[in-house]
Order: C-alpha cells, then structure tokens, then sequence
C-alpha cells in the first residue's frame, strides 16, 4: 500500500469510528481548523512509520502532506489538540477489540519490557521520573537498568488487550492481577511468573489459571508435547513486542511525567490494533504489518 493510500485508508476508518464512538468533545467554542479526525490519522500514520516523536510527526506531515493537511497549523497547536483526544483514542481502541475479539479473549498471554529513563550510570543523578522511576533487571536481555517498566497483556491472537506502566521493580505477578479485567480465564507467562501456592490462590480466586514454563530444578507433571505447545504459543508475545519496540519505538520515553507517557503508548496501542485490523479485514495474518506497508 503506498503512503498516500494508507493516509487516506487510516482517515477514512478514524472518520468512521469517531462518528460511531464518539461524543461531542466540545461544548463551546469554535471547531478547530485541524479536524479531530486528522490528529489522530496524523498520530496512527507517523507511529506506524516509526515517527514517534511529535515533533518528527508534525514536521513530517508539513513537508510532505500539506496538501492533505491544509488546515494544519504550529506545532504547539497540533500537540496540545493530539493530547486532549486521549480519551476518543481509548473509545475507538476499545471498539476495536469488540471487532476483533468479539467472543473477548479466551487465551491470554503477559509479558513485560523495560523502558530505561537515563543511562544506568546517571542514574543517581537524573531528576527524570523521580520517585517512579526504579532499578530494574531484565533477563531477555540480561541487562540491569533504571526506569519504568512495560507490562504487557494480549490475546493469543496477537492484538493487544492492555499495557501497564509502572517502576521497573514492580512484581510481574502484581501487575497481572492488577489487570485482571482484561485477562481470559486461562493465561500464559514465562518463568518470571512461576508463583507460589500464596500467589497461586490469588489468581485462583481471580478466576485466572496461570501457565508456565518450569525450572529445571522443578518438576512438571504435564506431558511434554503439552509444554511444548503452550511455549510455542507463549513466544508469540515475543513478536508482538518486537513490533512495539522496532516499528513503535515504545521502550523509548520520550516523555517527562507518566500522564503524557500514558497518553503516548495509548497512540501505539492504537496504531498497533489498527493495523492487525486492516489486516484482519483484508484476510492477511494480523502481525504481518508488511503487508500493508509493502
């Protein structure tokens, strides 16, 4: 699909979806020059093509797109305008996932990610998200790090059903069951989630049966073709945070109070699911986004 057709494709669906979801966002006060609609295409087009800063956003379709843009003005009015439209962005990722998981999830699978604020060396003398920000360890990349952590919870299809924000050295079993909302009754995690009988009765009573890969010094009753099936099916998440780390740019914080970090990762959640919609219309495998950029 050529840029300008995904331009128009990704205007045309957000159009669509704010007319359905959407609410009057204005109860007085003239209408902005920059449609709604157009913030948010500008938004789901540029994270998609690994622009996440705002900055590179709003030059990008400036040089480039005027001409579909032509109501765009400075770039403090663009930002100030993308910001207050986080809710209609949460209305239309919501609506989406009742499109594409209508029955809701029956398999989910949690993962996390860390999201480093400074360099581990000025870690003792950066004022950037202190008193959120926290030491942190993680093991996919045996790396010891300061900042935040992303925590992460999608559907074994691939499209993601929630991310959590919190200090790096937050419990990944914590951060589950604070999502539990979203999670389906049977769940997948890696050896970071093998839980204590204590634990395991918290998600018992929760309603969530955690599965695990086991230590090689534990014993595991389940056949091994059945552990094997469920690792096969866990790594997916691996792919999923590739994406958001490659093409959406989310282990970088490129912002200064959690509020506008939660707002930005609420744009490349939406970006993401847009895409594995498209593609779900379209008949392809959800998490093949090259097909829509090819």
């Amino acid at each position: 699909m050529l840029t300008e057709d995904y331009i128009t494709e990704v205007f045309c669906f957000i159009d669509d979806m704010m007319k359905k979801t959407g609410k009057n966002l204005r109860s007085r006060g003239p209408e902005p020059k920059l449609s709604d609609a157009e913030v948010i295409t500008m938004e789901i087009v540029g994270e998609s093509n690994s622009l996440d800063c705002d900055k590179a956003i709003h030059r990008y379709f400036r040089d480039h797109w005027r001409h579909l843009f032509p109501g765009l003005g400075d770039r403090t009015t663009f930002l100030r305008q993308a910001a207050n439209l986080w809710r209609a962005k949460q209305q239309i990722r919501e609506a989406l996932l009742e499109q594409l998981l209508p029955g809701g999830s029956q398999v989910s699978i949690a993962d996390g990610f860390p999201m480093p604020v400074c360099g581990f060396r000025r870690a003792n003398f950066s004022s950037v998200f202190k008193g959120s920000a926290a030491y942190g360890y993680c093991a996919a990349k045996a790396m010891n790090y300061y900042g935040l952590k992303g925590y992460l919870l999608m559907d074994q299809s691939g499209v993601i059903l929630d991310c959590e924000v919190a200090p790096a050295n937050v419990d990944e079993r914590e951060m589950l069951l604070h999502q539990q909302q979203y999670t389906a009754s049977h769940v997948l995690g890696d050896k970071g989630y093998i839980c204590n009988e204590t634990m395991k009765e918290e998600f018992r009573r929760a309603g969530v049966l955690l599965h695990t890969p086991l230590r090689a010094n534990m014993k595991d009753d389940r056949p091994p073709a059945v552990v094997k099936q469920l690792n096969n099916r866990r790594r997916l998440i691996e792919t999923v945070v590739g994406q958001l780390a490659g093409r959406f740019n989310i282990e970088k914080v490129r912002a200064m109070d959690l509020w506008h970090l939660t707002v930005r990762i609420g744009r490349k959640l939406l970006a993401h699911t847009i895409n594995c919609f498209f593609n779900h219309v379209a008949g392809n495998p959800i998490l093949q986004f090259e097909r829509i950029f090819s």
